[in-house]
């Protein structure tokens, strides 16, 4: 019998491979922002600014220096709801280890998160402002690559 799945060593390596692909955007950086000489880094779970080595978490982004989230406009709320689309899949993908995984399901919130985040870095680009979405083209190469596999 010949295929992509006879080996009784192919099935791990397939799951350690997909695990690292899923996890690949929660430590990737999902946009970089350069402006003025600066650069500042966006994360799922924070904003960093390499240069004075400051961290604003998720949490602290929308409860601490805002209002809530109410209070923020579409452009800015798009990259909490991206974040929260990417914990959605990762739900699906992980609850799908336990129970039966549509794996739709799983990939249509990876693009949806993809398109959620373009929004909030198209959003936030200004005259003399640089956004490079990286994490929406990570997001979608997953997506993409969990759907063909």
């Amino acid at each position: 019998m010949t295929g992509r799945h006879t080996s009784t060593t192919s099935r791990p390596a397939t799951s350690r491979r997909r695990l690292a692909a899923l996890l690949a955007p929660a430590v990737l950086p999902w946009s970089l922002f350069f402006f003025g000489g600066d650069l500042r880094l966006v994360f799922a779970w924070g904003l960093v600014n390499p240069g004075s080595v400051h961290v604003v978490t998720l949490w602290e982004y929308l409860f601490s220096f805002t209002m809530g989230p109410a209070s923020l406009p579409g452009r800015l709320l798009a990259w909490p709801v991206g974040t929260l689309l990417y914990v959605l899949a990762l739900a699906s993908a992980f609850g799908g280890r336990v129970l039966r995984e549509d794996r739709r399901l799983t990939v249509g919130l990876l693009a949806l998160a993809g398109g959620s985040h373009l929004g909030f870095a198209v959003g936030n680009s200004r005259p003399g402002t640089v956004a490079v979405p990286v994490g929406v083209v990570v997001l979608w190469a997953v997506a993409w690559w969990d759907w063909t596999r």
